[in-house]
């Protein structure tokens, strides 16, 4: 991995090890305090180049901050995750308003709608997420978006408020609510649900959708794979998450990883 705006490192692995690129790992989690330099070693070993950290409040910025520099081959994203809209005011908005501007994070996220919990305030965030899509606009920036039962209104926001791009982070939706994300310039989150015989629809999307489309994630500590699950994940799974793909599609590992990597650079650039 390199660090944060530098170049490769000595530490970068080489050839097709070095292509994996985990678009969403909650490396700055409180769950790898106790073992972090042994994560991101075991990263390092299954061969990931890259690993992109979201923020999920204004105040945890600075922690995710903190864990990129620590970590060469580390970005950050700023964002409001929208299970903590509850704590935030619009001077947080404010906040995340400057750092974009003096810090230019690899990306605005993590952010977007989550229905799933029946006493979400839908309103409230609504109200930052199509916000934080401005910011997105106003930055250029690309968006990495939590859509957990809401991908409908997440897609009405985008319609909105056009970005230059973003991921839909843990896909789940169909595959008409997939080409839509795509048309509006999104890229599609996949990690460990697709590793599960009873993920039906997730591993039918993972394997037909244009292969232009797809990045690899863990959202570590989330989201488990099947042989992790009930267990904390780890950014060091996305080497087998990424095998798994690659047969579900029926290509080569090798390319699998370099189109991935493609899809990586169109939406952040040379990381």
């Amino acid at each position: 991995m390199s660090p944060s705006g530098s170049g490769d490192s000595e530490q970068a692995p080489c050839g097709p090890a070095g292509l994996l690129i985990d678009t969403h790992c909650h490396l700055d989690a409180a769950e790898f305090a106790s073992d972090r330099d042994a994560v991101y070693a075991a990263a390092l070993a299954a061969g990931l180049g890259r690993i992109v950290v979201p923020a999920v409040t204004v105040d945890n910025c600075q922690a995710v901050k903190s864990i990129c520099h620590r970590y060469p081959g580390c970005f950050p994203a700023y964002g409001i995750h929208p299970l903590y809209v509850g704590q935030a005011d619009e001077a947080d908005l404010a906040h995340l308003r400057h750092l974009l501007h003096h810090e230019r994070p690899l990306a605005v996220g993590e952010i977007g709608l989550d229905f799933h919990i029946p006493e979400a305030d839908r309103q409230r965030q609504e109200f930052f997420f199509l916000e934080q899509l401005k910011l997105a606009r106003e930055f250029d920036l690309p968006v990495l978006l939590h859509v957990r039962r809401a991908v409908d209104a997440v897609l009405k926001g985008l319609r909105r408020i056009r970005v230059g791009g973003g991921i839909a982070h843990a896909f789940n939706g169909s595959r008409q609510q997939a080409d839509e994300f795509i048309r509006l310039g999104l890229h599609l989150g996949f990690g460990g649900s697709l590793t599960y015989d009873g993920s039906r629809r997730i591993r039918q999307l993972a394997a037909t959708l244009p292969l232009a489309s797809i990045v690899l994630e863990t959202d570590a500590p989330g989201i488990p794979p099947a042989w992790r699950a009930g267990q904390r994940n780890a950014p060091a799974e996305l080497a087998q998450i990424a095998r798994e793909l690659a047969q579900l599609r029926g290509i080569s590992e090798r390319e699998l990883l370099l189109a991935v990597r493609k899809n990586c650079r169109q939406l952040f650039g040379d990381i």
